[in-house]
């Protein structure tokens, strides 16, 4: 695929590895409230 420069996502390859680092990073910010919640209740 011929992508021109300004079009390429910074840091990875393709979009697809900003999506996976956005959503491991909110699932991870949920296991760790829950973990609080649970902590503090």
């Amino acid at each position: 695929m011929n992508t021109p420069d300004n079009d390429r996502a910074p840091l990875f390859k393709s979009w697809t590895g900003w999506y996976v680092l956005v959503i491991a990073f909110l699932a991870l910010l949920i296991i760790l409230f829950y973990f609080f919640t649970k902590r503090f209740a």
